[in-house]
């Protein structure tokens, strides 16, 4: 009889994404733990490192015996990506080092769009609102957020990832 971990790696293998979301909810704190631990940046930045890390994962995974050997890889994983990014940081910064002086601002918000968005947010649940409200408004911590709701980290970041996704798709939509 195959192990768990050997029936989930499989499965996520095959391209089932049932498996992939009891991956994300079994393995989410462990690998924004371990996106803390090589980057020691903020949390913006780990979950960052857990997006992509997640999606590498997902790309490239293979059937895996034993929950020792999957643990070894995604560290591996993790640490990768983190160093990635923050390379892909570093370049980035040199080369914002280089815009010339008096280069134009960033252009004020469109008052239209603000309006529109703040219109959206409104029509979601009230419990989306109130959690976009603590992270944006308040700049509430994932972690702060997950202790004070008493839902797991995994949970509140997937709520708003999606919430925001459904906003940027609408945004994509019906604003020019």
């Amino acid at each position: 009889m195959p192990h768990a971990t050997q029936k989930l790696t499989a499965a996520m293998a095959a391209g089932d994404a049932a498996a992939v979301e009891v991956f994300y909810r079994r393995y989410f704190p462990s690998l924004y733990t371990q996106a803390q631990r090589a980057t020691r940046r903020d949390e913006a930045f780990c979950l960052d490192v857990v997006q992509e890390s997640v999606l590498r994962i997902i790309r490239s995974i293979r059937p895996v015996a034993s929950e020792a050997q999957l643990m070894a890889w995604l560290q591996l994983v993790v640490r990768t990506t983190a160093y990635d990014l923050l390379r892909a940081e570093r370049r980035r910064r040199v080369r914002e080092a280089l815009v010339p002086v008096g280069a134009p601002a960033d252009p004020a918000p469109d008052v239209e769009q603000l309006a529109w968005l703040k219109d959206q947010i409104e029509r979601l649940d009230p419990q989306l609102v109130h959690l976009i409200e603590l992270r944006f408004t308040h700049q509430w911590t994932l972690a702060r957020m997950a202790e004070c709701l008493g839902l797991p980290l995994g949970t509140i970041d997937g709520r708003l990832r999606r919430a925001l996704g459904q906003l940027r798709q609408r945004a994509r939509e019906t604003l020019p």
